[in-house]
């Protein structure tokens, strides 16, 4: 019997750094090869195709190399010999990504993205686990239509749905508002639950000009007027608590809508959904009134990747408000 193919496309991160002696800190310098060498006994349960697509750390990743990463991804999972795909990623913004992929790809195999919080020079170097569980993730048939899977520390956790959540826990990647789909348990996924709500934008285009700012006591409108005034086509609002934001902010929102700049309002809360529930001025009432854009329960980062994509397919007011607010807001929920 033939053991499926799984394609994996490297893209760098901490799974594929080591320290160099020289500055004493870790950088990008492992092959797919040399990582793939180190996934022990993965030849029994399926056949590897390496791919490099390049050594990026985290930070280095940005929305046009994630939408020519999208083009790669597409291509390798619409070949017939290929079961799924997993990437390679560095965990700064490999939920961002993991997202985009979510968004912008429609297909029933499983796209898995995978990384590492510890370089292969420290004790514990979790990139070989992670990987081995990834497949294991990737060649079940239980992981078909469930879009971009994040698997981390044998944990499978949905692309819209997790975030980083430490800076050093090898468990950084958790799914804080609904737990985990699953677990990777004697080399074979188990799930405990469905991926339901997701959304597909159909675009091979992104707008990049997209800025994001987050809200705190006291702010006034200063950062938003900028970002009006430097070309910004979108502004993601992380607002406080349930969606509000500091009276003096409403000034910089309103220049923004006049000017038609999409406002897109999310939490600066790690969990909950904005709604325009306080009346005060400065409140997510007032905000709605006002035009802005309600996104939901997604944290800000992942808001301005999905505003992104939206800006690319639409401009009209009402269909932008449609994609940014499926499924999240009480007008248009199943």
């Amino acid at each position: 019997m033939s053991k499926p193919k799984v394609a994996i496309i490297f893209t760098g991160g901490t799974i594929s750094m080591s320290v160099d002696p020289r500055i004493g800190a870790a950088i990008p310098s492992l092959s797919s090869d040399e990582i793939m060498s180190l996934v022990t006994n993965i030849d029994k349960f399926a056949e590897i195709e390496s791919i490099e697509f390049g050594k990026l750390p985290g930070p280095h990743m940005d929305p046009l190399k994630m939408m020519e990463l999208r083009s790669l991804v597409l291509k390798t999972v619409q070949r017939e010999d290929i079961c799924g795909v997993i990437i390679t990623h560095g965990t700064d913004t490999l939920e961002e990504t993991a997202y985009l992929l979510d968004l912008s790809i429609n297909c029933e195999k499983p796209i898995v993205v995978v990384g590492a919080m510890r370089n292969s020079s420290e004790l514990g170097y979790d990139g070989p686990s992670n990987l081995a569980a990834a497949v294991c993730t990737v060649i079940s048939p239980h992981s078909k239509n469930k879009g971009v899977l994040v698997v981390m520390n044998n944990t499978v956790n949905a692309a819209g749905e997790v975030t980083k959540t430490n800076t050093l826990s090898l468990d950084t990647f958790k799914s804080l508002e609904f737990g985990a789909l699953g677990v990777v348990d004697n080399d074979r996924v188990i799930y405990h639950r469905n991926v339901v709500n997701r959304q597909y934008i159909p675009t091979n285009k992104i707008e990049t000009n997209v800025d994001l700012i987050k809200c705190a006591a006291g702010m006034d409108s200063k950062f938003i007027k900028y970002s009006v005034d430097t070309g910004a086509k979108g502004i993601v609002l992380e607002a406080l608590g349930r969606g509000n934001v500091p009276p003096q902010m409403l000034e910089g929102i309103k220049y923004a809508i006049d000017k038609g700049v999409f406002v897109v309002v999310v939490s600066r809360c790690p969990t909950g959904r904005v709604l325009d529930t306080y009346g005060y001025e400065g409140g997510g009432k007032q905000l709605r009134e006002m035009g802005a854009i309600f996104g939901g329960d997604l944290p800000g980062q992942k808001a301005r990747i999905k505003l992104m994509l939206a800006l690319s397919v639409t401009q009209d007011e009402k269909e932008l408000r449609d994609i940014m607010e499926h499924g999240q807001y009480y007008e248009n929920e199943i």
